[in-house]
């Protein structure tokens, strides 16, 4: 399939398309530099903050047509058929659930997650650091009634003793409340990309069995978890009766994500999805690039995140650098750099073609993404340190 070009281009913009390099720095752990050096090869470009691979927006079109052309019937309707169903199918086999729902945005994922779990017991467990509280403006109370209970202030990941007493707080005593479900994030966004063992998610999920209480896991940036020491995507998602996965944050979609979970579940979803205004005309436009990206993405991630070690590795070893590594993390570690080193930082990194957040205090949040596989350790670290 063939679009006319012109069109195409004058009816989307073309910022929306994708991911400038810039956009890496707005992530989390990485603010802003007030002035980034401008980008003249994005081909090169490392960018060691954010999860996204940095792309040249004014490229994004031309990827995109690429895309189209090695797909026979990419289009969908109203999120259905197409590409779309093609990448539905694609993460139902990823995280080994029975069926995957295409959501426009993560905050109405979650939302419809946990509803469906939570049934008349609008009772949930969560991070007070996770997405769910901290970020998606209360929906899940206001759309559904739901009161959410924050657990774990300040850290990424509740005990098991902080669940049970939760639990025995609502279900013991003269006016009973049934948790309905216990949402639980990894990697978590506020605490630095730290995330939750497996062990840990197996013991409360067998907790939450005994309770016949639902378990969501608001995976966003699940992937950036391969690599890790006994971690796969399957298995870690088999604890969970339903997952979000993000397709904008690092597999190069504009928008979206996917939702995914028992079969009669989702049929479910798609209804409230509907219900709730999301059910797009088309989303074809975000799953060819996802598509895409997922092939072949768990060996991509555990080679970033094996690349990150490699550099903080080397850092750790060179003069006038101090790494603060995160407990449990993902794709995140604070450099201390010492004023000498900062000394033509920006030059260096600026002709070496590779960017960083904001020094700040002479600390800067370090981001591993796909960026990282395009130079080896020794040319980032003379980018780095001269």
């Amino acid at each position: 399939m063939t679009l006319n070009r012109r069109r195409f281009l004058g009816a989307v913009p073309t910022l929306s398309l994708g991911l400038a390099a810039g956009h890496a720095h707005a992530q989390y752990g990485a603010p802003a530099s007030s002035a980034p050096a401008p980008v003249t090869d994005y081909d090169t470009l490392v960018v060691l903050a954010g999860d996204a691979l940095p792309r040249n927006p004014a490229a994004e079109p031309a990827r995109l047509q690429a895309l189209i052309d090695k797909h026979a019937k990419p289009v969908d309707s109203y999120l259905a058929g197409g590409a779309v169903a093609e990448l539905e199918a694609k993460f139902s086999a990823l995280l080994g659930k029975e069926d995957t729902v295409f959501m426009p945005t993560g905050t109405l994922a979650n939302h419809i997650a946990l509803r469906l779990l939570c049934g008349e017991a609008k009772h949930v467990l969560v991070q007070q650091e996770s997405h769910v509280y901290r970020d998606e403006s209360n929906a899940v109370t206001t759309l559904s009634g739901i009161n959410l209970v924050p657990l774990a202030p300040g850290r990424a990941a509740p005990t098991l003793e902080e669940i049970g007493a939760a639990i025995e707080r609502a279900e013991v005593g003269p006016y009973p409340i049934k948790v309905g479900a216990i949402a639980l994030e990894s990697p978590v966004r506020r605490a630095q990309g730290a995330t939750l063992r497996p062990e840990l998610v197996a013991a409360i999920a067998r907790q939450a069995k005994e309770k016949r209480i639902g378990l969501h896991l608001d995976g966003a940036r699940l992937l950036l978890m391969c690599g890790m020491a006994g971690f796969d995507v399957k298995p870690y998602c088999a604890y969970f009766d339903t997952v979000y996965v993000s397709l904008y944050k690092y597999l190069g979609a504009p928008f979206g994500g996917v939702l995914a979970g028992p079969k009669p579940l989702m049929a479910r979803a798609r209804e409230l999805r509907h219900l709730f205004g999301g059910t797009l005309y088309h989303a074809w436009q975000a799953a060819l690039p996802a598509l895409d990206a997922l092939d072949g993405a768990e060996q991509r991630y555990a080679g970033v995140r094996a690349a990150g070690e490699r550099l903080l590795a080397a850092l750790e070893r060179t003069p006038g650098f101090t790494v603060r590594r995160v407990a449990d993390g993902s794709n995140l570690a604070v450099l201390e750099i010492a004023p000498q080193r900062q000394a033509g930082l920006e030059e260096r990194l600026r002709a070496a073609n590779v960017r960083i957040g904001k020094v700040d205090g002479g600390k800067v949040t370090l981001g591993f993404n796909e960026s990282i596989l395009r130079r080896d350790t020794a040319y980032l670290v003379k980018a780095l340190a001269g």
